[in-house]
């Protein structure tokens, strides 16, 4: 497998160059190669517990009906189907939210980015024009989505130059993932615009500057955000509280333990509402027997019922 870093040049105004290269790159193997990325062998060695298809890049494709499934989750389902299951650090918050009433569920397309170095720099210059390529942008990444992405971003928590997109990638970004949405570890730029667009979004700050002195190093590698390793493919799962990435080979079990949670609060809230209980008599499990038989019934009855509706879409 072959690596290289490029450096991101962008123009007054923060418009980075669209040029034929994003072409060349997506149709030419030799140069897409030289990217920081992982092969798609690579990529599905380190994702190999993946029980599902896989994208053309490689990527584990997570079910379309499983993303559908994952909108009605909250983040405390999330959490306990992952505890469960011994992954302590697939949370990440502290962000500032777009839209906090809307979820926002989607296959993870990561982008790494490094603070600019001169000789890094050089090399990485010499290197594209032996390929005959110009520099890699932000918006090489961008091209790159597919439905159901969603692009997330480690730009290291920078605020004045580390801005991802503005309103029209940011809209280019919606319309290409058909809504999937953006988690950034660094900020955006014109926030009024971008606040007009129905997509989920995810950032640190917002800043006026447009993005620069900083290198693209890697598209669809491990990227870090705050403290969370997300791989190419994680499910990413964001509310008003946070981001989850949970790994594909969990994400059934996530919703599944997640459908108990919510009929184990739907029962708990249906007894409260009786008013004949205390609320240690019912949460978090009814200590009377008949009381548990009772659980045990309507749990199994609102499963069947889940997974016949399940089955039936």
């Amino acid at each position: 497998m072959k690596w290289i870093l490029y450096v991101l040049r962008c123009g007054p105004g923060g418009i980075c160059r669209k040029t034929i290269y994003v072409m060349a790159l997506l149709s030419s193997a030799c140069a897409y190669a030289q990217l920081n990325a992982f092969s798609r062998q690579e990529l599905i060695r380190y994702t190999a517990d993946s029980p599902f298809d896989r994208l053309p890049d490689g990527r584990p494709k997570v079910p379309d009906a499983m993303i559908k499934r994952a909108r009605g989750l909250s983040s405390e389902e999330v959490w306990a189907g992952l505890g469960t299951e011994g992954f302590k650090n697939q949370y990440a918050d502290g962000f500032q939210v777009l839209h906090p009433g809307k979820t926002m569920v989607g296959r993870a397309f990561t982008v790494q980015f490094m603070p600019l170095r001169r000789d890094v720099d050089e090399i990485s210059k010499n290197k594209a024009k032996k390929l005959g390529l110009p520099d890699l942008t932000n918006q090489t990444a961008i091209d790159m989505l597919q439905p159901g992405d969603v692009l997330v971003v480690d730009l290291f928590g920078k605020k004045a130059d580390g801005t991802i997109v503005g309103d029209n990638l940011f809209y280019y970004v919606m319309k290409a993932t058909k809504g999937g949405g953006l988690v950034v570890d660094g900020s955006i730029r014109d926030l009024d615009g971008i606040a007009q667009i129905d997509m989920p979004a995810y950032f640190r700050s917002a800043d006026p500057t447009p993005i620069g002195n900083v290198m693209l190093t890697g598209i669809n590698v491990p990227i870090r955000i705050g403290g969370v390793t997300v791989m190419p493919g994680d499910l990413v799962v964001g509310d008003r509280e946070g981001v989850y990435f949970i790994p594909p080979q969990l994400v059934k079990e996530v919703l599944d333990h997640a459908d108990e949670t919510h009929i184990h609060d739907e029962w708990t809230k249906k007894k409260f509402d009786e008013g004949k209980y205390k609320s240690s008599d019912i949460y978090g499990s009814p200590k009377d027997s008949k009381l548990q038989q009772e659980y045990r019934e309507y749990l199994k009855k609102r499963l069947d019922e889940i997974h016949t509706q399940q089955s039936s879409q």
